[in-house]
């Protein structure tokens, strides 16, 4: 199965994208980080496992122990705030 990762912000800046599609065995957001975690202890790890990041899946606020479902959309963004 797929699902579509978005980055927002600051993030997608950082990371050098600010979408893909990632094949997608089942599981949940902390299983997801830890995925990504792996492309890069001194990018990629720090910024997605970072306590400001926040994730959704389908346009919900997520938890890490939130399940991942097929064809989902997961966005990954910083705390934002409103002027």
């Amino acid at each position: 199965m797929r699902i579509e990762l978005l980055y927002f912000a600051s993030l997608a800046d950082k990371l050098g994208c600010d979408r893909e599609s990632l094949d997608w065995q089942g599981g949940t957001v902390a299983d997801l980080k830890a995925l990504l975690s792996t492309r890069g202890a001194d990018t990629w790890a720090p910024l997605i496992n970072a306590n400001s990041t926040r994730c959704a899946i389908n346009q919900q606020l997520a938890q890490d122990d939130s399940e991942i479902p097929s064809g989902a959309e997961v966005a990954f963004f910083p705390p934002v705030t409103g002027g």
